[in-house]
C-alpha cells in the first residue's frame, strides 16, 4: 500500500517572516496519515529545517546540480542537500526545462547524483498543452521517464518519486479532470510496471497541475493519483492543510 504523499512547492516565494507564518499556520492542527513534505527556497531551508523540527513534516530542495562540488557559481549540491538534512529533492520542474533549458539528459544526471548520495528524487514530468492537443501526452512522458530509466538503471531505481505535472494546468486556472489525471497516471504505472512491476507498485505518482483545496478530494480519489506537488495552494497554509487532510 503506497502512503499519499503531498509535497507543496513553494518557488521563489517568501521571507523569513512570511515562512515562520506558513510553517506555524501548516503545522497547527495538521492531522492527515499522508506524508507531508514542502520545498523552500533554498536560501530558506535552514529556517525551514529549524520550524520542522520535532514535526513529522519533512522538507527538501526544489533543485540541484548534478555535480558535487566545484567551480559551478550559483548551484547546490547534493551534498549540501544531504548536510542540511534534506530527504527529498524536486527534479524536472517544467519551469526548470522551459525558462532554464533543462533537458531530459540533464534531469537524468541529476537523478543520478542524489539516489547515490542517498536522497529521492521527485521526478517532474509533463507535456504542453500543444503537446496534448496533438495527442502526444504519453509520447513526451515516456521519454522524460525512459531517459531517466535508462541513465539511472536498475541499482538506482528503488525509491523515486514522479510528479505527473501537465504544464498547459500550472498557473493557467486550467486543471485535468480527474479522469485525464488518472488516465496518464495509469499509463505512467503501466510504463514503470514494463521494467519492473515492483517498481510500478511502489512508486508513488503525485498530480502535480493546479491541485487546489476544492480539486484535491477528486482528484486523489482516482486509484493511481498518490497525492499532489502544490503550488500556489502550498503558500496559504489553510487550503495546503485541507489538501494534505483530503489525502489521507
Amino acid at each position: 500500500m503506497r502512503q499519499p504523499l503531498v509535497a507543496g512547492n513553494w518557488k521563489m516565494n517568501g521571507s523569513s517572516d512570511s515562512i515562520r507564518e506558513l510553517v506555524d499556520g501548516i503545522l497547527s492542527g495538521l492531522e492527515t496519515k499522508a506524508e507531508v513534505l514542502v520545498f523552500p527556497p533554498s536560501v530558506y531551508v535552514q529556517q525551514v529545517r529549524d520550524l520542522l523540527s520535532g514535526s513529522s513534516v519533512k522538507f527538501g530542495v526544489q533543485n540541484v546540480s548534478d555535480q558535487l562540488s566545484g567551480a559551478y557559481t550559483g548551484e547546490i549540491s547534493p551534498l549540501m542537500a544531504k548536510d542540511l538534512g534534506c530527504e527529498y529533492v524536486l527534479i524536472g520542474h517544467s519551469e526548470r526545462r522551459s525558462l532554464f533549458g533543462e533537458t531530459d539528459a540533464d534531469v537524468a544526471a541529476k537523478f543520478c547524483a542524489l539516489v547515490d548520495q542517498g536522497l529521492v528524487p521527485v521526478l517532474c514530468v509533463g507535456e504542453t498543452l500543444s503537446e496534448r492537443e496533438s495527442g502526444d501526452t504519453m509520447k513526451i512522458v515516456a521519454h522524460q521517464i525512459n531517459t531517466v530509466l535508462r541513465t539511472a538503471g536498475p541499482e538506482r531505481l528503488a525509491n523515486f518519486v514522479i510528479a505527473y505535472e501537465p504544464v498547459w494546468a500550472i498557473g493557467t486556472g486550467l486543471t485535468a479532470t480527474p479522469e485525464q489525471a488518472q488516465e496518464v497516471h495509469a499509463d505512467i504505472r503501466a510504463l514503470l510496471a514494463e521494467n519492473d512491476p515492483s517498481m510500478a507498485d511502489r512508486t508513488r505518482v503525485l498530480y502535480g497541475g493546479s491541485m487546489k483545496a476544492d480539486n484535491a478530494a477528486e482528484l486523489m480519489s482516482q486509484p493511481d493519483v498518490d497525492g499532489g506537488l502544490i503550488g500556489g495552494a502550498s503558500l496559504i497554509a489553510a487550503d495546503f492543510k485541507v489538501i494534505c487532510h483530503a489525502a489521507g
